[in-house]
């Protein structure tokens, strides 16, 4: 018998099952969460101390167990705490590759009570300044190449180096050194931790050119890996498949994505760590690389943006490699194309394609479409998970009937506090318990929603946002820049790429590469447009003096 959405999530939210809801009042507003979730991360890696030797990270030839895991993070948040000072609700940063003393330290931190900021480490030594000084970092651990960037930057916090190219900083310490000195240790300093306490800061690229700290809490990071559990047995369920079966299967990752986005740190790295699951870490995304990772580790599952499973799906030597262990493929953080679809099921039959839709500001994933769902409505993101609500609004706050399109407003226990040091931002974001999200959709007569425009001007390139307003504000620092305005191009792997459409001011002669270069001592790399249009003629504005990007996109594009 095919099951309903509402029928499984019936069975498997009923009282006594894993997925039991509860209510609890949040900031004035009653929301559900997950009842038997953890209620904070002391919590969960207590637990995932019971996997014991089993294999928790492999990067290239090193591989972490549970346990060790534990020991290393335990030993380092002692020495944050003995030997840094570090006390709870203290800020300390990270800014590293995908390595496995990434995860170690972001376990640490907040098993010291402490909340952690991982930093965008494609970020350039003014946005790293930026990140460290806006969240008052009291510690940073880098990597070498982070550290080296850093060089001739102003911050206050004590720096902890990892794999450095050579002698590290004068004054930093080696992480490695550190946990070792710590000494074994069975558990990480005593400290008393509430679900609603602060744990993490994300940084989202800003509207007005300056990112924002998203402050989640520790129910959040508690709640997410039941989110993602849930999503897994739902799609079982769908399938028509036993639930207990499914839950009980090995379950290999490999990780596309930076673990400095909430899909690569939440909907992976916690969910693993809560669920007993092994992470492959990547140095850098390489779809040939990753065929060879996927046949070696027996990778059961890719989770990335849809631009990984493009890439793979494209690469020459997908013939030469056994994949056969690869049964899902799961992909959100940017608009999922069809044809995407469509490939995955012709050229890797009864494979598991998955797109799910979150934020930063709901710790990854919130509404997901896999199974015969997607299939059945490839451009839908899919239904929200049991204890998120939806509701679409017009402009004035008012819900609009079901099929019309509004603002996407989402509420529950996935949704973060607010932003860091940023009343006015939150206000405006998080309305009555309802964070507005800033996307346009709709939701049909079934409850699935559909993702019809962004209503924030922002460019998704490869899963990363790019806010136009904070790349136009690098291109207007430029003395030849008289008007500048960004916009997204349409592009087969990456989604959309970052244009400029550039008015100089009279008499400059400024070239493309002149900019580019220019753009890179302000900005990360992928923020840079790739296309360039010069015009002599006014930007087209309406009344109010706002550009009118369709008809830019419309004038060279043609769309």
């Amino acid at each position: 018998m095919t099951l309903t959405h509402e029928q499984v999530r019936a069975q498997l939210t009923a009282p006594g099952q894993l997925f039991e809801m509860d209510e609890v009042e949040i900031r004035g507003t009653t929301i559900r969460t997950w009842k038997h979730a953890p209620g904070h991360f002391r919590a969960l890696l207590d637990a995932s101390r019971g996997y014991g030797e089993r294999d928790f990270l492999i990067y290239e030839d090193e591989r972490l167990s549970f346990e060790e895991h534990y020991r290393r993070a335990s030993a380092l948040a002692t020495v944050l705490v003995r030997d840094y000072g570090v006390a709870k609700g203290d800020r300390v940063a990270l800014a590293m590759r995908n390595y496995p003393e990434w995860v170690v330290s972001f376990s640490a931190i907040l098993a010291a009570g402490a909340i952690a900021v991982p930093l965008n480490a494609w970020w350039t030594r003014q946005e790293l300044e930026f990140g460290l000084a806006d969240s008052g970092a009291k510690v940073l651990i880098a990597d070498g190449e982070r550290a080296d960037r850093l060089a001739a930057a102003s911050y206050d916090a004590r720096l902890i180096v990892t794999r450095p190219g050579g002698e590290p900083p004068e004054g930093a310490a080696l992480l490695a050194d550190l946990i070792a000195d710590a000494g074994p240790g069975s558990a990480p300093p005593a400290v008393e931790l509430d679900p609603e306490d602060p744990a993490t800061i994300f940084y989202t690229s800003g509207t007005t050119g300056r990112p924002k700290g998203a402050l989640g809490t520790h129910r959040n990071l508690g709640q997410a890996p039941m989110t993602v559990a849930y999503s897994l047995m739902r799609g079982a369920m769908l399938a028509g498949k036993d639930p207990a079966q499914a839950s009980g299967e090995r379950r290999v990752s490999l990780l596309t994505v930076p673990l400095f986005h909430v899909t690569g740190c939440f909907a992976t790295m916690i969910t693993s760590l809560f669920s007993g699951a092994t992470i492959v870490l990547m140095y850098k995304w390489d779809p040939g690389v990753a065929l060879r990772l996927i046949e070696r580790e027996k990778v059961t599952g890719l989770v990335g943006v849809p631009t990984n499973a493009w890439q793979l799906l494209s690469h020459p030597d997908i013939g030469k490699h056994d994949i056969s262990s690869l049964g899902s493929l799961g992909y959100g953080g940017a608009p999922a194309p069809p044809k995407l679809l469509e490939r995955i099921t012709s050229e890797l039959p009864g494979r598991a394609p998955s797109n799910g839709y979150g934020m930063t500001e709901t710790t990854a994933l919130i509404i997901n479409n896999t199974g015969r769902s997607y299939l059945d409505k490839p451009d839908s993101i899919g239904h929200p998970v049991a204890v998120i609500d939806v509701r679409i609004s017009d402009p004035l706050g008012n819900e609009v009937p079901v099929g019309e399109v509004g603002e996407l407003c989402v509420r529950g226990s996935a949704v973060i506090a607010g932003y860091w040091n940023r009343p006015d931002a939150t206000a405006e974001t998080f309305v009555d318990g309802w964070l507005h999200t800033g996307d346009l959709a709709r939701v049909d007569e079934e409850g699935f929603v559909y993702i019809v425009d962004r209503a924030k001007d922002m460019v998704i390139r490869g899963g990363e946002n790019v806010y136009c307003a904070e790349v136009e504000a690098a291109l207007f620092e430029h003395p030849a820049v008289d008007d500048a305005a960004v916009i997204g191009i349409p592009h087969d792997e990456l989604g959309e790429e970052v244009g400029a459409v550039i008015r100089l001011k009279p008499g400059a002669r400024v070239t493309e590469a002149d900019l580019t270069g220019f753009l890179k001592e302000r900005i990360a790399t992928f923020k840079i447009p790739t296309h360039v249009w010069f015009r002599d003629a006014d930007l087209p504005r309406n009344p109010g003096g706002k550009i009118l990007k369709t008809h830019l996109r419309r004038e060279i594009l043609g769309l």
